[in-house]
């Protein structure tokens, strides 16, 4: 990975700028996530803890949407066509992460959290894909 990262980094700096800023965010995105369903936990109850996935994860996609739209990919203008964009990728990426627990844990019999771990690393290198080529992506004729 890390000779991958090198051969990117001398191939392509601009490219390799943007993944080191993405995998930056996706640490923030993740901390930012926890905090703030800690924050709704707290303020609604532990009993309410399915229900307010629904708006800790609006308010972590949200987070992470302006993250790659400013800092990551810095586009300009179409936010609401990116926005749900955004959605479309996470709700794929959430679909592959569920799909290959599934086949991962329920047919190979692999331990969950290794596999949960597994997963992880082709989520991510998917939802770069689909964010860099299809959330944030350009039309051919808008590139510089």
């Amino acid at each position: 990975m890390i000779s991958r990262l090198y051969a990117l980094y001398r191939s392509n700096r601009a490219e390799f700028h943007r993944v080191v800023r993405y995998l930056a965010v996706g640490g923030w995105n993740t901390l930012f996530g926890i905090g703030m369903y800690w924050l709704l936990i707290r303020l609604f109850g532990e009993k309410n803890y399915l229900w307010l996935l629904i708006p800790g994860n609006v308010l972590a996609i949200s987070n992470a949407f302006l993250c790659y739209k400013f800092f990551v990919f810095r586009t300009r203008g179409e936010g609401w066509r990116e926005y749900f964009r955004c959605y479309v990728v996470y709700s794929a990426s959430m679909i592959f992460g569920a799909v290959g627990m599934w086949l991962l844990v329920g047919w190979l019999k692999f331990d969950p959290v290794l596999a949960n771990v597994l997963l992880t690393g082709f989520t991510v290198v998917f939802s770069y894909i689909g964010h860099r080529f299809y959330s944030f992506g350009r039309k051919k004729e808008e590139l510089p």
